[in-house]
C-alpha cells in the first residue's frame, strides 16, 4: 500500500477503517508515520486522536509526535532518530529514572540537530515543558492532543483524556522557534514491555491572528483556517452584509418608484 500524503514504515499497520497501528502489544517494535508534504504555515494547529492501550500493569515505552526539518528516519527516540531538528512531543509511558514525576508523562523537546535525547533520565535534560497525564492509557474514548504554534511566539499543548469534550492545558511556553518548513510525523516504540499505539485521525489547520490583541487568558486571539470566524472577522463580515442589504433595499425602492411613475403616466394617457 502507498499513500499520496504519508510515508510509513517499521511495524506500522494500516487499518483504514479503524486506525493506523504504530506498534502492537509485542516487544521490540517500532513504527512510524510521516507526512510527505511539509507544513509551511506561519501559525498552525495540529489535533490528533490517538489511543495507547494494552493489558497488564507493566507497559511501555511510548509514542511521539514530530514537527521536524527532515522526514522520519528510524532510531532510538520513540522509534525515530536522535539529534533531530524541530519539535518532539513525547507521550512517555515507562519511567526510567525521573524521581518525583508521575508517569505517563507528556514532554516537549526542541532539538537543534546536535543535542542527544537524555534517554536514561526520560528526557529531563532536554525538557522544554511537560505535564503528568496519569490516566491517558486505556481510556474509554480516544485521547485528543492539540498542539498550537504561533511562530517565534508561543507553543501550547492541550490534552483531552479525563472526560470527553474537556480539554486540560498541559503547558504553554513563550518564545518558541521551530523550523519554518517542517514535516509532521508520529512514531512509537516498545522494548521488553509493550503497548498498542494507534493513530486514529489527524487534522492540521492554518491559524490567523487578525487583531493582534491578547485575550483574558493572555493568549493570542486567532481563527482557524477551517471553521467559525473570529469576532474580528465576524465584525467585518457583519458590515459587509449590512451594506449588501442596504444596497438591495435601495434597488427595490428605486424599482418601485419607477414602476409607480410609469403606471401614473399610463393612467393619464388613458384619460
Amino acid at each position: 500500500m502507498q499513500s499520496r500524503w504519508w510515508d510509513y514504515g517499521g511495524s506500522t499497520i494500516i487499518r483504514a477503517d479503524q486506525h493506523i497501528r504504530l506498534t502492537g502489544q509485542h516487544p521490540s517494535q517500532a513504527g512510524w508515520l510521516f507526512s510527505r508534504v511539509p507544513l509551511t504555515a506561519t501559525n498552525w494547529e495540529v489535533e490528533v486522536d490517538l489511543k495507547i492501550s494494552g493489558t497488564g500493569n507493566l507497559y511501555g515505552d511510548g509514542m511521539a509526535m514530530w514537527v521536524t526539518k527532515s522526514k522520519g528516519e528510524m532510531g532510538t527516540v520513540f522509534g525515530m532518530k536522535d539529534k533531530f531538528e524541530g519539535l518532539g512531543l513525547f507521550f512517555d509511558t515507562y519511567k526510567n529514572n525521573r524521581p518525583g514525576v508521575v508517569f505517563p508523562y507528556v514532554m516537549a523537546m526542541v532539538g537543534d540537530g546536535e543535542t542527544t535525547y537524555d534517554q536514561a533520565n526520560d528526557g529531563k535534560a532536554n525538557e522544554l515543558a511537560g505535564c503528568s497525564a496519569r490516566g491517558i492509557r486505556n481510556t474509554d474514548f480516544p485521547t485528543k492532543a492539540k498542539v498550537t504554534y504561533f511562530q517565534d511566539k508561543e507553543l501550547t499543548v492541550e490534552l483531552m483524556y479525563k472526560k470527553e469534550d474537556e480539554w486540560t492545558r498541559c503547558f504553554q511556553v513563550p518564545n518558541v522557534k521551530l523550523p519554518s518548513v517542517a514535516y509532521l510525523g508520529f512514531s512509537a516504540e516498545t522494548g521488553e514491555l509493550s503497548d498498542k499505539h494507534d493513530i486514529i485521525t489527524v487534522e492540521t489547520r492554518n491559524l490567523y491572528s487578525p487583531s493582534g490583541r491578547t485575550g483574558a487568558a493572555g493568549s493570542k486571539e486567532y481563527s482557524r483556517g477551517k471553521g467559525r470566524p473570529s469576532k474580528a472577522q465576524e465584525g467585518g463580515v457583519g458590515w459587509f452584509w449590512w451594506f449588501v442589504r442596504f444596497f438591495l433595499f435601495g434597488i427595490v425602492v428605486a424599482g418601485a418608484y419607477v414602476g409607480y411613475t410609469v403606471y401614473r403616466a399610463r393612467q393619464r394617457d388613458r384619460f
